[in-house]
């Protein structure tokens, strides 16, 4: 990881919907957030978006906690099992973890459980990896 690189920043709509990240360290990212009255979907259960975007900032954040200082990642492919329904006050861990990286794709899979130790939903996906290139001045 860039010493340089520090704590990831959190996209807008991260921010907007309540998330926040409590570890970033070399291979690991952990995203949290507490299931809140508007996350909830029409059967009145946490709305699977939410899953999937804890999951998918997770294991983006732990690739991105390994890449050198040149490169950078998106998600190219994600996978997400629902596995158990949250309700309102449920406390949401995101893990990830990378499984295999190469020059250009890393597969990652990544974890989502309560507070309580239940587990909510697991995913795989597959990262772009590349090399950041400068982009030419503009006058």
């Amino acid at each position: 990881m860039s010493e340089d690189r520090g704590l990831p920043r959190l996209t807008e709509l991260a921010k907007t919907i309540g998330f926040e990240i409590t570890e970033f360290s070399e291979g690991s990212c952990v995203v949290e957030c507490t299931i809140r009255e508007d996350h909830l979907n029409m059967g009145g259960v946490a709305h699977g978006g939410i899953h999937a975007t804890l999951l998918d900032s997770a294991m983006g954040g732990t690739l991105v906690s390994t890449l050198a200082k040149e490169e950078w990642c998106a998600t190219a492919q994600i996978d997400i099992s629902y596995l158990n329904a949250v309700g309102t006050g449920t406390h949401l861990i995101a893990t990830g973890e990378v499984i295999r990286r190469g020059r250009n794709l890393a597969h990652m899979e990544g974890r989502l459980t309560a507070e309580d130790g239940t587990l909510v939903a697991t995913a795989k996906g597959i990262w772009a990896i590349w090399i950041v290139r400068s982009s030419p001045k503009r006058e």
